[in-house]
């Protein structure tokens, strides 16, 4: 078994060319189901395809105000204040209400907008966001996560299986290793304190070796498959329906919250949803 310690796999260590080509499979995904799949529910409550998509591209184009436009992206902070559990919905909502091809359209110009900016950005600035400032490196990984998340939906919700599909893969050790650095965040949006215990995780990739973070030899741990994890740091499934393994009051205390979005806790979803 190999193991790689706090590092990626060869095929996705560029997180540009994993986020494109997760991007280019959920469209993939989309324009292969058609129209008369646009409407059709996903596992999110409320949520359908369109939504999804229209969720993506609200956040893309929100991504590269919060690059090129300090101040504007101000203002975007500022309406989300004012409607803290509310305001995402109605974002994408507006943007859903414009139907399937101009969703599409924005949806493309966005995310293709946001890579530019991405990869022009200066490595060390730090960008603006709804949670803490991020460096280029750090929006690019939220990026990958948040696509990933909400095309694992749009995948659920048109019968496609993630746990072959290479971009989605792809994305796995980059969505793992922001679930891990998310640790304390997770605790601080659910007005807990963070524990000051160190933590061990290793998760098993498709190809048998082992991801790992945190501190070897630590009495917490958790371990299991990393398709798991990485869909519940998510929250796209109940800890109960995964094979992780949680060693430590901790470190179980820690996967009954986590969360690697930012924004407040969410609901997650119910035990057996995605069993």
């Amino acid at each position: 078994m190999r193991m790689q310690k706090d590092t990626q796999t060869p095929a996705s260590e560029d997180p540009h060319a994993a986020l494109a080509a997760l991007n280019a499979r959920v469209d993939e995904l989309v324009e292969a189901a058609g129209p008369e799949r646009w409407t059709t529910d996903t596992p999110a409550e409320g949520w359908d395809v369109g939504m999804q998509i229209a969720h993506l591209a609200w956040t893309d184009e929100v991504s590269v105000t919060a690059i090129n436009d300090a101040d504007a992206f101000q203002a975007v902070v500022e309406s989300a204040m004012a409607d803290p559990t509310g305001f995402v919905d109605v974002g994408a909502a507006e943007i859903a209400a414009t139907g399937r091809d101009e969703v599409l359209a924005r949806w493309r110009l966005a995310r293709g907008e946001l890579a530019d900016a991405l990869k022009a950005a200066d490595p060390g600035d730090q960008i603006p966001w709804f949670g803490p400032p991020m460096r280029p490196k750090s929006m690019t990984t939220a990026r990958i996560m948040e696509t990933w998340a909400h095309g694992v939906d749009v995948a659920d919700a048109l019968g496609v299986a993630v746990d072959t599909d290479p971009a989605f893969l792809g994305a796995l050790p980059h969505v793992a290793r922001l679930g891990f650095k998310t640790r304390a965040f997770a605790y601080m949006m659910n007005g807990l304190e963070a524990p000051a215990s160190e933590i061990h995780v290793a998760l098993t990739q498709a190809d048998g070796s082992v991801l790992e973070f945190g501190t070897a030899g630590a009495e917490q741990t958790v371990t299991g498959p990393i398709l798991d994890f990485c869909l519940l740091v998510t929250q796209r499934v109940h800890l109960d329906d995964t094979a992780l393994v949680a060693v430590g009051e901790d470190a179980l205390g820690w996967l009954r919250i986590a969360q690697a979005f930012a924004g407040l806790p969410g609901g997650g979803r119910e035990k057996g949803a995605r069993a």
